[in-house]
């Protein structure tokens, strides 16, 4: 038996946001073939001299990645999507803390997201639904 689903997509991301995600789509989504010690890597210095991003900017950037891409807003699109904002984010001078983990209940499967004052940003779970395994945060926070 399968559960119906249908792919929800942001309605009113602005031309220019959305214009800016199809810009950092392919980016994102060849760094998302790339071993994760190299993804850290890259992540890291890409976000060197960004301030951190708020739950708002975080959530801008991530519906504008699931607005212009059927692959980010699918179930399976975790990895490009969350790679897509935070790229999104740094083009605005800001960074969320990019995360990769596993959900804490079975099944315990692996996940890419973004946070933003220390929360999941748009993941509809609750705190501590998903531990860590990798992060990189703005350099003004990481002293996690």
């Amino acid at each position: 038996m399968t559960t119906p689903s249908a792919l929800v997509r942001p309605a009113g991301v602005p031309f220019a946001r959305r214009a800016a995600a199809r810009a950092v789509l392919l980016p994102a989504v060849v760094l998302s073939l790339l071993p994760p010690r190299r993804v850290r890597t890259v992540l890291g210095l890409v976000c060197r001299g960004a301030r951190p991003a708020t739950a708002e900017e975080a959530k801008n950037a991530r519906d504008a990645m699931c607005a212009v891409s059927l692959r980010c807003a699918g179930p399976r699109g975790c990895l490009p999507r969350s790679l897509g904002a935070a790229l999104l984010c740094r083009l605005g001078g800001h960074w969320p803390t990019w995360c990769t983990g596993v959900r804490v209940v079975p099944p315990f499967t692996a996940h890419a997201w973004i946070e933003a004052d220390g929360r999941p940003v748009d993941e509809g779970v609750p705190d501590g639904y998903f531990t860590r395994l990798i992060a990189v945060a703005p350099a003004r926070s990481r002293s996690r």
